[in-house]
């Protein structure tokens, strides 16, 4: 790609054997391009990104999921759309142009789709996906972010984007396809649900 990078690898004790695989490539391609950085137990998504974050070197930051869920061919879309309008978010879709998802069940399709319409309704944000994860950040712009948000877990994407337009950053989109995992399991349960709606309202009575 002639861009310089790093993969630094966050696991909190996930399910899906995420560290032995990570370790093994480690071993592949050196640990100055691998960074392998796990955590003891599942501590949540906001504490996972400052703990990332120290250890990344780079000018630009591309947060996604390890599990092949977000592909990594989009990549390159999300440098070109930094490039093309210089920036300081990039999100990926599942909701705009040709992105989609892929290998969900119906009740899963409709918490997403359910949990994305209520927050476009009480917050509008001025993006298209809230609730997704596969974003490339100005590094100065992600470690101003993660000063202002309280979230945890779930509701920590969406809040980014609120704050980040409350803040004044541009927000690119690129429509991306999500394919559910193939291997190890979702983390996303009833408590999870309870917390994204008690996150929701906090963010909608105080933004």
């Amino acid at each position: 790609s002639g861009n310089s990078f790093e993969i630094i690898i966050i696991d909190d004790g996930s399910p899906d054997g995420t560290q032995e695989i990570a370790e093994q490539l480690e071993k592949i391609y050196g640990s100055d391009k691998i960074l392998l950085r796990p955590r003891a137990r599942k501590l949540g998504l906001g504490t996972a990104y400052i703990h990332g974050m120290k250890h990344a070197t780079g000018n630009f930051i591309v947060i996604m999921d390890a599990d092949l869920s977000h592909h990594p061919k989009f990549i390159p879309e999300f440098i070109r759309k930094q490039k093309e309008g210089n920036f300081d978010i990039v999100s990926g879709t599942r909701y705009k142009g040709n992105g989609g998802v892929y290998g969900w069940d119906l009740k899963r399709k409709l918490i997403s789709r359910g949990a994305n319409f209520i927050t476009q309704v009480l917050l509008r944000p001025g993006a298209s996906d809230l609730t997704g994860s596969f974003r490339l950040y100005r590094k100065e712009v992600l470690q101003k972010l993660m000063e202002k948000c309280v979230s945890k877990g779930y509701v920590f994407q969406m809040e980014m984007i609120v704050r980040a337009r409350q803040l004044g950053y541009t927000i690119g989109e690129v429509p991306i396809s999500f394919v559910d995992r193939v291997y190890g399991e979702s983390k996303l349960g009833g408590n999870e649900i309870v917390s994204f709606l008690k996150g929701l309202l906090t963010l909608f009575a105080t933004t």
